[in-house]
């Protein structure tokens, strides 16, 4: 085993966007904490990046929509021993449809999940490595998270958080040691869609997708980097750029066309895995 670099932490790791941020790391050496739900498809991803990069890697097999679980996660790795030199927050998930109609245990766990594991983990790991004088943290936020989201509104919400909580974060920690890097991603080819119900949408079905690898490459040579923010892909930094000098309310009638259901149905429906990640735009 490679044990001369600490441990990469990465949330949503099985697969998705998770997945190439796990290989990223390994290939540089780092280990591994993978997170996510389903021990079936950790222990899988785990076998896979020991023989390929020759790492240690843990799996924990953790809900991370229970309120219990980032502390869960700190204290397993503590008591392990474990450094985790660079933390990921990748895991994520949105939901489709008008507000007031949907499920309001469904918008609790995704502020759970979106927000509230997302800050646990930050405020426990930053704390160490702070301490240490050294560590990168990546959070997936969104393109989204720059615009109102209308058919999605508290996804987009959740990810406006997570950007302008680690811009700030970026700004506190100058001269620390420790870097926060949020990822803006636009849509991209992950099972995302699938769990937010958003299968039909233009979006999905008529959106150029983003390759979740070409994503992750982004993020991760922001983070090696230290930047505070990077938005994935040429397309989406234009249409970041556009929404920026756009009125508000033009920026949500354009989500608003852009969620209304396709006649098209072309894409292939990803498998329902249990996995958290992010992967729209």
């Amino acid at each position: 085993m490679n044990n001369n670099k600490g441990y990469a932490l990465v949330t949503g790791g099985s697969n998705g966007f998770g997945w190439e941020f796990a290989q990223l790391c390994a290939k540089d050496g780092y280990n591994l904490v993978l997170v996510a739900r389903n021990t079936q498809e950790l222990e899988r991803a785990a076998a896979e990046l020991r023989h390929r990069y020759n790492v240690d890697v843990v799996t924990l097999a953790k809900d991370l929509f229970n309120e219990d679980a980032a502390m869960d996660v700190y204290e397993e790795v503590t008591s392990r021993g474990l450094i985790v030199e660079i933390l990921i927050n990748n895991a994520g998930q949105g939901d489709y449809g008008v507000f007031h109609e949907g499920s309001l245990q469904r918008d609790l766990d995704l502020i759970q999940l979106n927000i509230t594991t997302l800050v646990t983990l930050t405020k426990l790991f930053v704390k160490e490595m702070v301490a240490r004088g050294h560590g990168r943290v990546l959070q997936v936020s969104s393109l989204l998270g720059s615009v109102p989201t209308p058919l999605m509104a508290v996804y987009g919400a959740t990810k406006a958080f997570v950007l302008k909580f680690s811009e700030a974060l970026a700004h506190e920690l100058k001269h620390t040691g420790v870097t926060v890097t949020a990822l803006q991603p636009g849509a991209s080819d992950t099972d995302f869609f699938h769990k937010a119900g958003a299968e039909s949408t233009k979006e999905y079905q008529e959106s150029s997708l983003s390759d979740p690898a070409d994503v992750a490459r982004d993020g991760y040579k922001a983070l090696m980097s230290g930047e505070a923010k990077v938005i994935s892909g040429a397309r989406n930094k234009v249409m970041g750029a556009m929404s920026n000098i756009m009125p508000d309310r033009l920026n949500a009638a354009n989500m608003a066309r852009h969620m209304q259901p396709s006649d098209k149905r072309d894409r292939p429906v990803h498998p329902d895995r249990e996995s958290d990640e992010s992967g729209v735009s």
